[in-house]
């Protein structure tokens, strides 16, 4: 009998439903795989129906707390750089189950299926991210889970759980944006230190991220025009409404510009900062 391969929705809960680091991305990896094994020869694959949990399963560490209760990390120390590394394994594997969480909860929008192959495309790669960062942990005797972290991410998902236009907005378009304009400053930081295996994975992550952006921008723009809605003026509205505070400077305009996010739709948003004078 042959072994009958779930749809996309069902795959996507299952990642979900897996607490484990590791075995979430090693389902994630082999599921995108599936996917595009069908893709490549020209198949649709069946999309399917399942409902996603509203939190994702988690292991018992690390320790989820506020955003302000997480210790500041300093690059300068070795621990410093580990807890850098830790939050950057906790952040790739909170986008393993964004990606997923995107393609199941919002199966009701009928989208082409280019939306499909992208979300799973990012979530092959988030998984990748994760057990680039795990590795790095542990060649540096520390592992993912042993420091805390906070749970931001996720309520994100959870503030758009009923509107993919806001989702697209504030995950992709925000959320991970911001992770454009930082990273740089993290990877000058590691190689001041010589770690060359966590500034190779680094750059990978940088320079992949640059495409899940632009997924976020596409579909956002895709969606706005199908509606005939201004996406400028939507996207100030929407993360106005959805994201906590303003956005903060510095921005990296080169890669979010790669990414399809034009300056003047998140300079208005950093209310009194002062602005652009295009503005």
């Amino acid at each position: 009998m042959s072994h009958q391969i779930p749809s996309l929705a069902e795959m996507a809960a299952q990642v979900l439903s897996t607490s484990d680091g590791r075995e979430k991305t090693r389902r994630s990896l082999e599921f995108s795989s599936q996917w595009f094994s069908q893709r490549t020869q020209g198949i649709i694959p069946e999309l399917g129906q399942a409902k996603p949990p509203m939190q994702p399963a988690r292991p018992d560490k690390p320790e989820l707390l506020l955003p302000r209760e997480v210790p500041k990390r300093r690059p300068g120390t070795p621990q410093g750089r580990i807890a850098i590394l830790h939050a950057v394994a906790h952040i790739e594997l909170n986008a393993v189950d964004l990606h997923w969480d995107i393609i199941a909860r919002f199966r009701d929008v009928t989208m082409p299926i280019g939306f499909y192959d992208d979300w799973v495309k990012a979530a092959s790669e988030e998984s990748k991210h994760f057990n680039l960062m795990s590795d790095c942990l542990e060649e540096l005797g520390s592992f993912y889970g042993a420091m805390p972290a906070h749970a931001g991410m996720w309520r994100a998902a959870e503030d758009t759980s009923d509107d993919l236009l806001a989702r697209l907005a504030v995950v992709p378009m925000v959320l991970e944006a911001r992770g454009l304009d930082v990273t740089p400053n993290i990877i000058e930081a590691f190689k001041r230190s010589k770690e060359s295996k966590a500034v190779q994975a680094l750059e990978v992550i940088y320079s992949e991220e640059v495409s899940h952006v632009a997924y976020g921008s596409k579909w956002f723009n895709f969606l706005c025009g199908r509606n005939n809605l201004d996406p400028k003026d939507i996207f100030h509205k929407l993360v106005r409404k959805y994201f906590k505070g303003a956005l903060r400077p510095p921005f990296n305009e080169e890669k979010r510009a790669d990414a399809g996010i034009p300056p003047d739709f998140y300079w208005p948003l950093t209310d009194d900062i002062e602005k652009p004078a295009f503005l």
